[in-house]
């Protein structure tokens, strides 16, 4: 069995609209990224945002359980383009990532669209993200087969 950890230091110096805040992968990969509250909901202007980055992570995972169910069963992919679009949403409870849209284009030989889509929906239940996701995000895929060259 595998396990492992993942430590992803942040920092924030004031309040949580208009202090500084930073966070950075802890590999090493990526670099120490400033976070702010103006990135969430209006202008990113070259800072990211908590939902930026479970994006980033949704559509990674995804490609890769996408990638290797598609693998696992004799068809792997050409290419596979992934974006994740992450809402987050203020209600009258509050503030909360509402939901995260996967999208997801790909050249895969010997598999038609309707398969394409099957795979990408078993793909988007199987991810370990959606699963940490589910219950609490809404989770949706949109699937579209390219012929590709």
């Amino acid at each position: 069995m595998i396990s492992a950890e993942t430590p992803c230091p942040g920092h924030l110096d004031g309040n949580a609209r208009r202090g500084q805040r930073t966070a950075a992968g802890g590999s090493g990969a990526a670099p120490e990224m400033p976070v702010t509250w103006a990135s969430r909901t209006a202008r990113s202007e070259g800072k990211t945002s908590p939902e930026e980055l479970i994006a980033a992570a949704h559509a990674s995972c995804f490609a890769m359980a996408f990638s290797g169910d598609l693998t696992k069963a004799g068809t792997p992919p050409r290419s596979l383009d992934v974006t994740a679009i992450v809402t987050f949403e203020q209600t009258d409870a509050g503030f909360h990532v509402a939901s995260s849209r996967l999208e997801v284009r790909g050249v895969v030989p010997g598999l038609d669209q309707a398969a394409f889509a099957t795979a990408a929906t078993a793909a988007k239940d199987g991810c370990p993200v959606s699963q940490a996701l589910r219950g609490n995000v809404e989770i949706s895929v949109a699937a579209t087969l390219d012929q590709g060259s």
